[in-house]
């Protein structure tokens, strides 16, 4: 493995080097932590990287936009390319920005991009103590550690959707405070927000992003509504999810205490990151201090484009790979993170990844790492050095998104009238088996029948997210809605129920999408990225009217969660425990599971997915079966022979 990161990072070089005309390589690399800020009570000092400025200074302004400079100051060169100075006394309260002058003019003042503390709209850093954004009890705060990645269940969510409706039920709407209160309700009294979470019985909640990003203007927050993924400042919270956007030190202290909430309430949490691409690009913050260094360039010298956002970062480069580092330690040692989603992963190479997945074990061994394995578009870095999901097996505890089991499940998303194996589509056999092993190498699985991976990717089921819908895209219930029109209501439930059930059974790491667990519409919005509230928010009402839905969901994540069956530790123990029955009828897929082995209560385990619309007969293994669930609803009956496996539908069965 060491002798294979090497030889990426030799070509890595080689072929970036060829497809630029200044060689960012010659560069100098610092190797210190101190870039940004350091702040004492008695002295703050500054350093920001800059080898091509003649002249550097700091400008100290008294609020954080508008006004004039109270002191600019001339930065002294430092070592390894950068520039430094200090402020005595204390400067709490301050706000501060940088220029350099380039080729003899001086380029636009900003935060350097290890800003911490950021005032409205992110405009300028803060100078204040983060010792003193500590809520009561915050040394004490832990994770909830699990013995291993698939153990996780992860729940996808955006701030501002959980709280924000009216029937929610939560009095700080739309902010970090409205996912810390406790005993809301929705008027009918079904729990919402953070106790609704808890019943529900998920393992981690995946925030969308929450650092500081650009698209809403946080002086009339709640006009426009974004996803977040455009960053700004990296370091730093988001002021609109915050009671005081204007002090930067509130939205620290707020977003501190939600994390505090969430472990004393038995939940990890997931940041949602984006560092392969910036909001901005010639007037970001990375740009404006080192034209052109965070970036790809194309042949001709432009800003490459895999994002489709404009530019894409060069984590090969050294200082990109040290600022996505210490950036995510950052976010793990002062916030206290229990794992990353990684925007557009297969952006990054795989040296970088795997040199921040080990440096992140270290400081929390069951921290989870898992990113999207793929791009917008075409990268000048080769598909063979970046964090694409054919690569995955390259990936050190880093799982990528299975896009196999998902359109295999639901159709294409790309393809809006596509159906997939849970809305009764031929021939998706292979696409789902192959998800319910996570990606893995089975002796069972014909994979030219696959929808798309024509080979195992997964090295271990770690490497695997297994899931059929995220904020991407339509939910499952529009999706469902749109792809098969001409089903009853109460044949798209069934097909809903059965998705779940898919994911919720299978290997890997499980992934979850906000409401799916009562039906979450968003209107048939496909992307619904800056649509607003009326689309996005959460309707808690649909907890009442589907609350069927709800308790199986909650049942199912509760059997998986007590049987380490539905979640082995490695490939070799799927390979060896599960197989799939042969001689079945179109549209159906069943297997059982060797449940020994893993050290499971159940002795064995039976799982039917019927896929077609009708009934079918399907002969059980030898021996009398318990029902879990039979018609994707839980039952507590015996039965042996044969079973009819209802139209759309998943039956769980077991042995003592």
């Amino acid at each position: 493995m060491k002798k294979s990161i090497i030889l990426i990072g030799l070509l890595s070089h080689f072929f970036i080097s060829k497809a630029q005309k200044t060689d960012f390589y010659k560069y100098p690399v610092y190797k210190g932590n101190d870039l940004g800020l350091t702040y004492s009570t008695s002295r703050s000092k500054f350093r920001i990287w800059s080898p091509v400025a003649e002249k550097a200074q700091l400008v100290v302004y008294e609020q954080g936009v508008d006004g004039i400079p109270v002191q600019t100051i001339d930065m002294q060169k430092g070592s390894s390319g950068t520039w430094t100075t200090s402020l005595p006394g204390n400067q709490q309260g301050k706000f501060y920005v940088f220029r350099v002058q380039v080729n003899g003019a001086w380029l636009d003042e900003v935060p350097d991009p290890y800003a911490k503390i950021v005032g409205i709209n992110g405009k300028r850093a803060m100078i204040a103590d983060l010792k003193k954004t500590n809520p009561a009890g915050w040394e004490k705060d832990k994770s909830i550690p699990l013995a291993n990645a698939t153990d996780a269940i992860i729940y996808e969510l955006h701030i501002r959707d959980a709280s924000i409706a009216a029937n929610s039920g939560i009095a700080h709407k739309g902010m970090f405070e409205g996912l810390t209160e406790k005993g809301t309700q929705n008027s009918e009294g079904q729990s919402t927000g953070l106790d609704h979470l808890k019943e529900l019985g998920v393992t981690h909640i995946h925030l969308l992003p929450f650092f500081d990003y650009n698209s809403v203007d946080e002086t009339t927050a709640g006009k426009k509504y974004n996803w977040g993924y455009d960053p700004l400042n990296y370091n730093a919270p988001e002021g609109s999810y915050s009671s005081n956007s204007y002090d930067g030190a509130t939205r620290i202290r707020e977003l501190k205490k939600l994390v505090k909430t969430f472990h004393e309430n038995g939940l990890n949490i997931v940041m949602d990151v984006v560092y392969n691409h910036t909001a901005l690009t010639e007037k970001s913050n990375f740009n404006q201090l080192v034209p052109g260094y965070y970036y790809r360039q194309t042949t001709d010298g432009k800003f490459s484009n895999a994002t489709a956002c404009g530019n894409e970062t060069a984590s090969e480069r050294m200082m990109m790979r040290k600022f996505m580092l210490e950036s995510m330690k950052y976010w793990v040692q002062e916030y206290h993170m229990d794992g990353f989603r990684i925007d557009l992963m297969g952006v990054h190479d795989i040296e970088t990844m795997n040199i921040i997945s080990k440096e992140l074990h270290k400081i929390k061994p069951g921290i989870l790492l898992y990113g999207e394995g793929w791009t917008a578009g075409a990268s000048p870095l080769p598909d063979s050095l970046r964090a694409l999901k054919t690569n995955a097996n390259h990936l050190n505890h880093i799982a990528v998104f299975s896009d196999d089991i998902r359109d295999g499940i639901k159709g294409s998303v790309f393809e809006h009238e596509d159906r997939g194996f849970a809305s009764g589509k031929p021939g998706m056999e292979e696409s789902i088996k192959f998800g319910v092993v996570a990606s893995c190498k089975h002796p069972q699985i014909d994979y030219k029948k696959v929808n798309y991976s024509k080979a195992a990717y997964a090295a271990q089921p770690y490497n695997t997210i297994t899931y059929c819908e995220c904020h991407d895209n339509h939910t499952l219930w529009d999706k469902l809605g749109i792809s098969a029109k001409d089903v009853s209501e109460k044949e798209r439930r069934e097909m809903h129920k059965m998705a779940l059930s898919i994911v919720l059974t299978s290997q890997g790491i499980c992934f979850l999408h906000a409401g799916t667990e009562f039906l979450r519409s968003k209107k048939e919005v496909e992307n619904s990225f800056e649509s607003p509230d009326s689309i996005n928010a959460i309707d808690w009402k649909l907890k009442t009217k589907n609350k069927d839905v709800f308790d199986y969901v909650k049942a199912l994540i509760k059997m998986r969660k007590a049987h380490p069956a539905f979640h082995m530790k490695t490939a070799q123990q799927i390979a060896a425990n599960i197989k799939f029955s042969n001689e079945l009828p179109d549209n159906v897929v069943a297997y059982s599971i060797n449940c020994i082995a893993v050290k499971d209560s159940w002795k064995k385990i039976f799982i039917i997915y019927n896929g077609s619309g009708s009934e079918q007969s399907i002969s059980l293994p030898t021996g009398s079966w318990n029902i879990f669930s039979k018609g994707n609803k839980i039952s507590r009956e015996k039965i042996s022979g044969k079973t009819k496996a209802e139209p759309f539908s998943c039956s769980i069965l077991y042995q003592l």
